[in-house]
């Protein structure tokens, strides 16, 4: 499997946020905003304070690089959630939530999301026993994930789902360790969403 190249952690240096674009190396002291807590270049200790539509889109951009989402993506994704019943933000979150490269990375089969992306598109993720290798695939209650049969002795694959055995499960995901493999239990809420944001900034932004 060719070796995974992330993108650059400056991105959660500018939001001030771990936004984990690095997989691994995000929990370990050679994080970026651990050594450096400010954004890049020589403006980069300056706190601007933003208001209206400055905070608006860095709310949208924030999420949107946490789940690794072109604009077109994203738009689509907020155009389904405003057709659906309930508050648009909260329907928004919980459908990322559910995408199939977010449910991969909280399994633990990969190092971040983008990896996850990786690994789908080539094919190692099965969906009840089905391939399916578009990442953006939402998981439905009953679903269960697991890794094709090659793919599952794959050494690399294995160390990394090693490297995440101590990380927690949200409670939505059932994963059994043993056979590396997870099911969906439950759709996840609003409480589910780890990420520090305000969505009613990203409703405000595309209500405009």
């Amino acid at each position: 499997m060719a070796r995974y190249r992330g993108p650059k952690c400056r991105l959660c240096r500018t939001e001030r946020t771990k936004l984990f674009l690095k997989g691994q190396k995000c929990l370990t002291d050679k994080c970026p905003l651990e050594r450096r807590p400010y954004g890049p270049g020589q403006h980069g200790r300056v706190r601007k304070r933003l208001v209206g539509y400055g905070l608006q889109l860095r709310e949208k951009q924030k999420v949107k690089r946490y789940y690794g989402m072109s604009e077109k993506q994203f738009r689509l994704f907020f155009e389904r959630a405003e057709r659906m019943r309930g508050p648009t933000g909260e329907n928004l979150l919980i459908m990322l939530e559910r995408r199939l490269d977010n449910v991969v990375y909280l399994m633990g089969f990969a190092y971040s999301r983008a990896h996850a992306r990786q690994l789908i598109v080539h094919g190692h993720i099965r969906v009840n026993n089905r391939k399916v290798d578009i990442p953006s695939y939402l998981v439905k209650v009953g679903d269960e994930i697991t890794l094709k049969d090659r793919s599952a002795e794959n050494e690399n694959i294995k160390a990394i789902f090693d490297f995440n055995k101590d990380k927690e499960v949200p409670s939505w995901i059932e994963l059994d360790r043993e056979a590396m493999k997870g099911k969906i239990i439950s759709l996840p809420t609003r409480q589910d969403v780890t990420l520090p944001v305000e969505e009613h900034y990203i409703v405000e932004l595309y209500s405009k």
